[in-house]
């Protein structure tokens, strides 16, 4: 007869869940036998450790729009999942954890492993946290947990003592007082405002003179709608880390990313802006955005417990972006002024330019800008491209020219370290036919990437159709914590604590059996890339790049620049930050006044 485990299977493949990230463990032995009962489906993805099981899970759901699935077992498991279970949370992805728990008669003995996961888990999977306590709840508590997870887009955990996993599964409760009969299903939900928000918001875009878009994850399934809705509004768009992807960066009105990592053309279109639009984002950085009092603001967003938390706004359109763009449409008008969005295209053609400079400035060894300046202009059709918390993160937001069809992110509101390498794996996993290219710091890789590259042996012959590159940026810095220090805290760079291991990344990749490429010269750049597109199989790009190039804000507040200022006297590298940081700067500088020119010849017709 069937087990309790084997049943709670059996109900997963039938929420779509056919692959389960996790590691084994005494806890969790009934699943583990039931998954090898499976024969496959749900096949079990074993990472090196469950933290890694929880960001392929939250990759999965990121880069399929399906489910993610992590398995644990009980006690140090359990607790090691929490990390990638909170980049699900904070970016807003479904994901079903199960965990081991030990036996019942055991709970309340000070057993070995026993923990209260309850407790545990009552913030990372607020929505839904349930212990199966006897056979015939598993069968509503999966039910229920998968439609928590995608209605909620959270987190959802199911408690499993080993004892109940055991017992034979009961498919269906007795009819009887209290008996719970669920079933298998779920569809999205169409959100949209009332009318009168949605002519709210439309007399507010018609009457602006000068709007700016932000768009975040929740416009990703939008990206038609968003760009009628600019075109009428002739206005620029700016994206976040999270909505890299939600646009093509080949549109002439889209600035790129905002923020410390964003582009002087989004610095630029929200300082000017008079009518701010924003749409399936909830950015946190006020300063990034107009000033309080300069525009009025419009925002949708499906989560009316977070509209209007980020910036004051006049119409609140709780719904989806796709749905309540398609209603606001008809009741915009199309701006004949056209000189605002001609203002943002000429500073998007400026920006482009400067990073063209930036990433040919002179580095040592290599240009870290130079590295992702490179990959852009070789990116494959329907790559997609993830990166990890670090200075990276910079280069991946500003550099990168995605296209449409591709697919990008990052661990965004947790901005955790890890997740760009089990991200990649699972992603190439889900679309083994599409390119993947995980861009990764050496902290990170050195944190938890570098034992994924075990995982990616283990399953190398599912991961070697088409590219999968792993590109490590080799400075031997925590880098983007040691700018921080400078630029947040005043405070110099900290040998101590900034300073890590120089590792032969490539050749560990040829130990385990994959191409490792190594690569210090700006000559050869290209060259590298080339030979890592090509490559059969799993590569390791090691890239030696100088930690000195700083990765400089759009727009220097005071407070940064005294610092900055500040830390440089004492800092160990400080001449060469300075050399370097003062030349990145004065592209924008050259750039502008030659953009100045050419807009006037422009307008004489020259």
């Amino acid at each position: 007869m069937p087990k309790t485990a084997d049943f709670i299977l059996e109900r997963l493949r039938q929420w779509g869940v056919h692959r389960i990230f996790g590691y084994p463990g005494d806890g969790i032995l009934s699943m583990v036998g039931a998954l090898d009962r499976a024969n496959g489906d749900p096949e079990l993805i074993q990472p090196r450790h469950e933290e890694m099981a929880a960001f392929m899970a939250t990759g999965h759901a990121k880069f399929t729009g399906e489910l993610g699935c992590c398995l644990a077992t009980s006690g140090g498991g359990a607790i090691h999942l929490l990390n990638g279970l909170y980049d699900a949370k904070l970016d807003h992805q479904p994901v079903v954890a199960i965990i081991g728990q030990q036996k019942r008669m055991s709970l309340g003995a000070a057993f070995q492993q026993e923990i209260d996961p309850n407790s545990l888990y009552k913030d990372v999977s607020s929505d839904f946290v349930q212990t199966c306590m006897a056979p015939v709840q598993a069968r509503h508590l999966v039910d229920r947990a998968c439609k928590v997870a995608l209605t909620n887009r959270t987190v959802a955990t199911i408690i499993l003592p080993e004892d109940v996993a055991e017992e034979e599964a009961v498919t269906s409760p007795p009819r009887q007082h209290g008996a719970v009969f669920s079933s298998v299903g779920w569809t999205k939900p169409r959100m949209i405002p009332p009318q009168t928000e949605l002519r709210k918001a439309a007399e507010i875009l018609n009457e602006g003179e000068k709007v700016a878009i932000l768009i975040g994850a929740g416009a990703a399934d939008a990206a038609d709608e968003v760009v009628e809705t600019a075109d009428l509004l002739g206005a620029g768009i700016a994206k976040t880390a999270l909505g890299r992807a939600a646009l093509p960066d080949e549109l002439p009105y889209v600035t790129g990313p905002i923020g410390l990592l964003g582009s002087t053309a989004s610095e630029a279109m929200m300082s000017g802006a008079d009518t701010l639009l924003m749409i399936g984002t909830s950015f946190p950085y006020s300063e990034w955005l107009p000033k309080e009092g300069q525009a009025r603001g419009v925002e949708i967003n499906h989560d009316g417990r977070m509209i209007g938390v980020r910036y004051p706004v006049q119409a609140n359109l709780i719904g989806d972006s796709k749905d309540t763009l398609a209603e606001l449409i008809p009741l915009l008008n199309r701006k004949e002024d056209r000189s605002w969005r001609r203002k943002i295209e000429s500073e998007v053609e400026t920006w482009w330019r400067v990073l063209d400079d930036r990433a040919h400035d002179k580095a040592d060894p290599l240009n870290p800008e130079l590295v992702v300046h490179e990959l852009s202009k070789r990116l494959p059709d329907n790559a997609i491209v993830t990166t990890d918390a670090g200075s990276v993160a910079n280069w991946w937001a500003r550099h990168l020219r995605l296209r449409r069809g591709m697919a990008a992110s990052l661990a965004g509101n947790l901005a955790t370290m890890g997740p760009g390498t089990p991200y990649a794996i699972s992603a190439k996993l889900a679309h083994p036919d599409r390119p993947v290219i995980a861009v990764v710091g050496d902290g990170a890789f050195q944190m938890n990437g570098m034992a994924e590259m075990i995982t990616v042996k283990r399953y190398q012959d599912r991961l070697s159709d088409g590219p999968l590159i792993f590109c490590v940026f080799n400075n031997q810095d925590l880098n983007q914590v040691t700018w921080e220090q400078r630029a947040m805290g005043g405070e110099p760079k900290f040998e101590g604590s900034q300073m890590i291991p120089d590792v032969p990344y490539a050749e560990f990749a040829n130990l385990l059996g994959m191409t490792g490429i190594r690569c210090d010269s700006p000559d050869s750049i290209g060259q590298a890339w080339d030979q890592a597109l090509s490559a059969s199989g799993p590569v390791v790009l090691e890239v030696v790049v100088d930690p000195d190039i700083p990765p400089v804000p759009p727009h220097i507040e005071t407070m940064i620049a005294k610092n900055t200022a500040k830390a440089i006297i004492k800092d160990p590298d400080r001449v060469s930050i300075v050399t370097k940081g003062a030349k990145q700067k004065m592209h924008e500088f050259t750039e502008s006044a030659k953009q100045s020119v050419r807009d006037i010849r422009s307008k004489n017709g020259e």
